[in-house]
Parts: C-alpha cells; structure tokens; sequence
C-alpha cells in the first residue's frame, strides 16, 4: 500500500512538473508568435509606400511620408545598382550596390539595419528601421517585445505553477473526501455488524426474560429478577440504537426528512410513548405548555427528534433508580421554541454534583458522557440549534434550543 501511494505521488509530481513546463512553452510560444510581425507589418506599409512614391517625368515624388512614421527611412535603388531616390537615408548607408549586396540584405540587414524589400519596375524599394529596432530573422519582432520575453516567462512559469497546484488541490480534495469516505463507510459497516451480533443475542434474553417474568409457577423474586433482566436488556439494546445513530450523525450519514411539526403534540406523544413503556409508579410525569405554544410549528425531523425527547426522559429515569419528578416543558423565546426536560431526584437520588451553567458540554462542545446526551446534542444541531444542561443540586435540566418555523402568510 505505500508503494502504491509513492508511486502515485511520484506520477503526480511528475506529471505536474511535465504539465508547469507545457503550460509555460504554450504560453510563451504565443507571446511570441502573437507579438511578432513576419512580415505583416511591413508588407502593408511597402506597398503603400510603394504606390506613393511616382516618377514625375524630372524626378520622383514621394506622398506616403506618414506611411514611414518618424524613425524609418527609404530608398529606391534603380536598374543600375545606384540610389535614384532617397527619404532620411542614413549616412552610413552605401549610394552603390552589386547584385551580390542587394542579394545579403534582401532579406536580412543592410548595415545592421533591419530592411524590408520590395522590386518595383524602376528598380527595388527598400524600406528600414533604426539599427537594434527590429530582430529579424525567420520573423520580425520588436526588440522592446523581444526584451520582455524572460519578464513573460516567468510570469507564465509562475501562472503554470498556480495553475498546477489548483488543480493538486482539486484532485487531493476530491481523493481526500473519497478516502473519508470509505473510511467511513467501513466504520459504519464493522458498528452496524457489531450492533447485529449484539442485537441478535440479546432478542433471545429478553425473549426468555419475559417468558421467565409473566411465568405463575415462578416465585415472585425470581419473576422480579427476570423482569429486571429484561429491562436492562432494553437498555443495552437501546444503547446499541443510539451508538449506530450517533455513528450516522457523526460522519453525516443520517438523512434529515424535515418536516412542519407541532412541537406541542409531538412532546404529548413523546410523553405518552414513556407512560406506555411501563413507566413505573415511583417516577411521575408532568406536561408545562402554555397555550402561545400550540400553535408553533417547527421545520424538523419528527423521528429524530421525538428520539431527542426521550433520551432526556430516560435520562431521568436512569439516574433516579429510586424515583423521580419529570416535567416536560415547551417554552417560547423570541424567534425559538425551548424543548426542556427536568428531572428533580427523589428522596433516594444520589448525591447531585455542585451546579453546572446552562450548556455545561464539554470543551470540544460535546455532551459531558453516554452516548444519550451526546445524541441529543447531535440531533439539535443537525437541526441548526443547541443542547444545553443546567444541573442544580438533584434537579437536572436539558433544553434543546431550535429555531422556530416562520409561520406562513
């Protein structure tokens, strides 16, 4: 496997490096060719200058001196090799040519001057520029051009790298985000086959469980020991529940299917759902709506949060094995609905902890332990609001704080 993956590093190191140097060529390739004038610049203006230049019976008359702009010059050399017209002709420059001279320079430099030619019938028009203006050679270019080519390349370098490592970037993300992925699908796979194998087993105990707690031949305290098996297998089956559904929160594999939901009936269900479980007569339960708070609706996932609800109830029941007072609370504040669960120990509670504030999570904003708390808190937030615990003294509060639906016009 690490082979593997430094073989496929070296591949993309190389294919990046091949990729910055084809990018950088085709870039300056362009530059070049889109700035050079092969000819094109001066083969327009040769004609024209050409046609404006007319023998006049005495002499030749010239009309095209703006054709030539300020630096360029021209000569017209006749049919015997001798200067029968000039404009701005250099000194430097020779008055008599062979066929030899005007063969060099036809298509190169006179003089180390870049020239451009043209044979007319009275001879051959020859049009040049400044010594160091032009480089030309198979193609013409400006040497001001011809001087920002290494500016060019490493602008070009440098845009080809940026390009490049956009592109790793892209690539590594998506490779990351399938990597993720599959891990987290193996994770999801081994818990849910974990959870299987529990669950499979633990069907038979409660089965035989109840079968042993509604058997008559039996003598009461054995009959009460079989229903406390079954109850706590319940529990670990309920556990096991939450752990695949906090699994699924976790790496978001859990659909949300929201919907418009009353929280007012969804708490009365909730709470008759407990009283139905068998809710022992040592724990009491009590409802606080208030009537501003029929009517508000909720955009949320029914299930989950229902699911929500009771894990704060049997919270309660949980850790008050000796009884307690349950309240389930709906409270209004402002543009959010407060969905509260308190469960106040009864005379045989434990010891309570000192107070905790309101949202006493964790640092990492994780609820404080179990996998109970921790899925409410995951299902608040999957829903975009917050979990918060205050405890004082025996009396233990949850709130799950969601954003209430604007209700429609």
């Amino acid at each position: 496997m690490r082979a593997r993956n430094g073989l496929k590093a070296a591949g993309l190191v190389a294919a990046s490096a091949l990729l910055i140097v084809v990018l950088t060529a085709a870039g300056l390739l362009a530059f070049i060719f889109y700035n050079m004038s092969a000819g094109r610049d001066w083969t327009a203006p040769s004609e024209k200058v050409s046609a404006a230049l007319v023998w006049s019976g005495s002499g030749y008359t010239f009309t095209g001196e703006e054709l030539l702009g300020e630096q360029r010059w021209a000569m017209l050399i006749g049919l015997d090799g001798q200067v029968v017209w000039s404009l701005r002709k250099p000194a430097d420059v020779p008055e008599v040519y062979s066929l030899t001279d005007v063969a060099s320079f036809t298509r190169w430099y006179l003089n180390d001057y870049p020239v451009q030619c043209r044979v007319r019938e009275d001879g051959l028009l020859v049009i040049g520029s400044p010594k160091g203006s032009v480089w030309k050679h198979d193609m013409s270019m400006g040497m001001d051009v011809l001087l920002q080519i290494p500016l060019w390349f490493m602008f070009l370098f440098f845009l080809a790298i940026g390009c490049v490592l956009g592109l790793a970037f892209l690539f590594l993300r998506k490779w990351f985000r399938q990597a993720q992925q599959v891990r987290d699908a193996a994770r999801s796979n081994w818990i849910n086959g974990i959870s299987h194998d529990i669950r499979t087993p633990l069907s038979m105990v409660m089965g035989y469980a109840n079968q042993l707690e509604e058997d008559p031949a039996l003598p009461p305290a054995r009959r009460e020991q079989a229903a406390i098996i079954r109850r706590q297998s319940q529990t670990i089956r309920d556990l096991v529940n939450d752990l695949n559904l906090t699994m699924r929160l976790d790496y978001e594999m859990q659909p949300l299917r929201r919907a418009r939901l009353r929280p007012a009936a969804l708490v009365r269900q909730a709470a008759a759902d407990l009283i139905n479980g068998g809710l022992e007569d040592r724990y009491t339960l009590d409802l606080d709506i208030p009537p501003e708070a029929e009517e508000v609706t909720l955009l949320a996932d029914e299930v989950l949060l229902k699911r929500a609800l009771m894990n704060l109830m049997n919270n309660g029941v949980r850790h008050n094995p000796d009884g307690c007072a349950i309240t389930v609370r709906l409270t209004l504040q402002g543009a959010e609905c407060a969905l509260e669960v308190d469960s106040a120990g009864g005379p045989g509670a434990p010891d309570a902890p000192p107070p905790a504030p309101p949202s006493a999570l964790n640092e990492d904003g994780s609820a404080p332990h179990g996998t109970g708390l921790k899925l409410v808190e995951q299902i608040a937030r999957a829903h975009g609001g917050r979990f918060e615990i205050i405890q004082n003294g025996t009396c233990f509060r949850g709130r799950i704080v969601l954003p209430a639906d604007p209700p429609k016009m």
